[in-house]
C-alpha cells in the first residue's frame, strides 16, 4: 500500500518498549526525574550542604513497565544546609569560592506513573 506523507505518525510513536531514545533535556518530566536523582544523592551524601542539578547534559528515556530515564547531570553545592531541610527550588548555588563544588552524575530513574512510584537503581556521582 502507498502511505502518504500526511500520515506520518507523531514523533512519540517512535518510542518502542525496550529501546532507549534521546529526549529533550528541558522536558518537564526529565527535569523531575533529575530532581529525584538529586534527592537520592543528597540523602546518601555526608556533605553539610544540599546539592542541586545545574545542568542536564544528556537524557534518554526507555519504556519498561513505566518510564526509565537515563540522565547525565551536573550537580552543584548550594548554600542550603542539609539540617534546614530547605526546598531545593529556593536554594541558590554556593557563592563562596572555597565551598563551590560540582559533580558529574549518572542517574537511572524509573517512574511508574500509575503506581506513583519512583525507583532509582543507579546514582553515580564523581
Amino acid at each position: 500500500c502507498v502511505v502518504s506523507v500526511t500520515n506520518v505518525p507523531p514523533p512519540d510513536s517512535t518510542i518502542r518498549p525496550g529501546f532507549p531514545v534521546p529526549v529533550n533535556t528541558n522536558n518537564t518530566e526529565v527535569r523531575k526525574a533529575a530532581r529525584f536523582g538529586v534527592y537520592r544523592y543528597n540523602n546518601r551524601s555526608n556533605d553539610l550542604f544540599l546539592f542541586k542539578e545545574s545542568q542536564i547534559k544528556k537524557a534518554m528515556v526507555q519504556i519498561v513497565r513505566g518510564l526509565k530515564y537515563m540522565l547525565h547531570v551536573e550537580i552543584k553545592r548550594t548554600m542550603c544546609e542539609k539540617r534546614d531541610h530547605s526546598s531545593l527550588d529556593s536554594c541558590h548555588f554556593q557563592r563562596e569560592k572555597n565551598l563551590q563544588r560540582m559533580l558529574r552524575c549518572y542517574f537511572e530513574v524509573w517512574i511508574t506513573p500509575w503506581t506513583h512510584k519512583v525507583h532509582i537503581p543507579v546514582a553515580h556521582c564523581h
